[in-house]
């Protein structure tokens, strides 16, 4: 995890009343980052927030302990510490490439479990809480198979398809991710315990965007769902029912850009018409894994390679300065000239030309004609 006093900042923001993943960003992208956040002049956080909001702001960014956004981001910090999580914040290195580009991306995510598994090729793999046998069957048989292929499988932890999911991942060898609707303290439902354990031992992660000790409520698994979706190339429904939450995570998977793969069954059965509404809108019909990885292809190939990529970077930015790695983490393959770049970096002209040569030295970096790509 990294320093403990860049990470209060963003529990402070994540605590604050109405202010939404959305609305984090949008902050952000407005004052050029979580420094300039914190360095921003008074009146300019008051023109960005509301009235309560830029108070509660200001008063954490004065340094009082007794000011109860400060206290509560210390007790979301202790509490996750406790759990044996990591945090991962907007601009940390770590943060997952694929979930990054969501519009509602989470600004925190706490991580139990490996965090380099979140940068797998995912297949979130999802479908009906009270599904049938042959349902719960065919879920872990797909899972297995592929994992088997070098998918990690993500789903969200609950009884029926999504813990039949899981348990194929894991009884394959493969690696499984779980994406929770409550505080990374808290496993639900209870009797998954074990299975969670289970999948952080076998180098899978429980993840969460929820501060600890929260709930399971209502409204937190339309929202969870996003996450599963954002992670994966792509989501194959197994069983859902028309007004089934997997259609929601089917829906995001649309909207992000990713696949949708609906695995079809009996017309007189209840279990598959949430699929064959699916399969109605566009969604790819799955009547083997082999139909998923075809599919795939190149996005496949593509995200396997970038992991080996990001793998080895982890590895070469242990002795990169700060600036290098701020530099890099906001370069793609898009060439810009040094002045975008500065403005984007939010770093003076000296400090980011110094960074750059470092990464051209490093190799990771191109410069042609004045403009800068990753390589």
């Amino acid at each position: 995890m990294d320093d403990i006093a860049q990470q209060l900042p963003w529990l402070a923001l994540n605590r604050i009343a109405g202010l939404g993943p959305v609305s984090q960003r949008r902050l952000l992208e407005q004052a050029g980052g979580m420094a300039a956040l914190l360095a921003a002049p008074p009146a300019a956080i008051r023109a960005w927030l509301g009235h309560e909001q830029a108070a509660q702001w200001l008063a954490f960014r004065a340094g009082d302990p007794a000011t109860p956004l400060r206290q509560q981001a210390c007790r979301d910090l202790e509490c996750a510490l406790a759990a044996g999580a990591t945090l991962l914040v907007a601009e940390s290195r770590d943060y997952p490439a694929l979930l990054a580009q969501i519009v509602d991306a989470p600004t925190v995510l706490y991580v139990r479990g490996s965090v380099a598994s979140l940068h797998l090729p995912q297949l979130a793999l999802v479908g009906s809480r009270n599904a049938s046998a042959g349902g719960l069957e065919l879920a872990q048989e797909f899972a297995g198979a592929l994992a088997r292929h070098g998918l990690a499988i993500t789903s969200g932890l609950a009884l029926g398809i999504d813990g039949a999911a899981h348990r194929g991942a894991l009884q394959a060898g493969g690696c499984t991710i779980a994406v929770t609707a409550t505080g990374i303290d808290e496993t639900y439902p209870r009797r998954h315990s074990k299975l969670a354990d289970e999948i952080v031992a076998q180098g899978g992660a429980i993840v969460s965007e929820f501060a600890p000790q929260s709930p399971p409520a209502a409204q937190n698994f339309p929202r969870r769902n996003r996450i599963i979706s954002g992670l994966s190339l792509g989501t194959l429904v197994i069983e859902a029912s028309v007004q089934s939450g997997s259609l929601i995570t089917a829906r995001y998977a649309s909207e992000q850009g990713r696949e949708v793969f609906a695995l079809p069954g009996s017309v007189r059965s209840v279990f598959h018409r949430g699929c064959h509404a699916l399969i109605r809108q566009g969604a790819t019909l799955v009547e083997t894994t082999q139909d998923i990885v075809d599919e795939l292809g190149g996005l496949l190939a593509f995200k396997q390679r970038e992991c080996e990529v990001v793998e080895t970077l982890a590895r070469k930015t242990d002795g990169w300065s700060d600036d290098a790695v701020r530099v890099f983490r906001l370069l793609d393959h898009t060439p810009v000239p040094l002045d975008v770049l500065a403005a984007r970096c939010d770093l003076a002209i000296d400090s980011l030309s110094a960074a750059l040569l470092d990464l051209e030295m490093e190799g990771v970096v191109l410069q042609q004609h004045g403009l800068y790509a990753r390589r």
